[in-house]
Formats: C-alpha cells, structure tokens, sequence
C-alpha cells in the first residue's frame, strides 16, 4: 500500500526522475530543480508523493491560487500503475483544496491521453468542450 505526505526539497531529484517515465506529455516545459524548489518554497504543501518501500511512484501537484484550484503532475510510476495510487492521490488533493476554499478543480488532460483520460473519467471529472488552453512561452 502506498503512504502519501507532502515533496521535500530532497524528494526533488526522484520527482524529476519520475516525471521522466511517468509524464505523458512530451510537448510540456523541462522540468527543473530550481522550479520544484520554487514551488515547494511558495506552497509547501502543493507536491503530494506516494511511497512504496521508501521509493516516490506516484505525484500530484495541487494548485491553489486563492481563485482557482489546478491539478499537475499526476504521475504514477509504470510498474505500479492499476493500483488505487492515482486515486489515493487525488482523494488527497480534492481534501486539500476543498480546505483551502475550492468549489471547483480542473485538470489539463491531453487529448491522445487515454490513460490519463480513464483516471480522471473515474474520479468524476469531464471534459469542458467550450474551453481551449491557449499558450505563449515565455522568453
């Protein structure tokens, strides 16, 4: 059974290593350690892990603004995938958020995604048709 608590600064490189196999977006920004550094700096308590053996297999980045709650980074490592962490994952951040003042959460899922698209289906989430995710890197 996996235990779930809150990313460490030192939980940073086994977060990148696992994002590297458990991502599904080839497309999205890299990943730096300065930038889950800032994020652990302003909202300590964003980044959930899931432990198995001491080993992180499972991530969740639960986002709140103070207007929105988002969800990132669900990732669950291959070889333990089909086992109810994605979901303890998510029980976790929709209690967070909820506590932080939420009514409403989104997630951004790919559109060839079928994978990430069960897990979210299941936990009750849809797609917003009327919605588009428009983007402008920064320089």
């Amino acid at each position: 059974m996996a235990a779930l608590r809150f990313a460490t600064y030192a939980d940073v490189p086994a977060l990148l290593a696992l994002w590297e196999v458990a991502a599904e977006n080839e497309s999205r920004p890299s990943d730096t350690a300065a930038m889950v550094d800032a994020l652990l700096a302003r909202d300590p308590e964003a980044c959930t892990v899931a432990e198995v053996e001491g080993r992180i297999v499972g991530s969740l980045i639960s986002g709140w603004d103070g207007w929105r709650a988002h969800l990132y980074r669900l990732a669950v490592h291959p070889d333990v995938r089909r086992e109810g962490i994605g979901r303890l994952l998510l029980e976790q951040a929709e209690t967070r958020l909820r506590a932080l003042g939420a009514t409403r959460i989104d997630a951004m899922v790919l559109e060839g995604n079928e994978l990430g698209q069960t897990i979210w289906r299941a936990a009750g989430f849809a797609p917003q048709p009327e919605w588009r995710r428009w983007i402008r890197p920064l320089p």
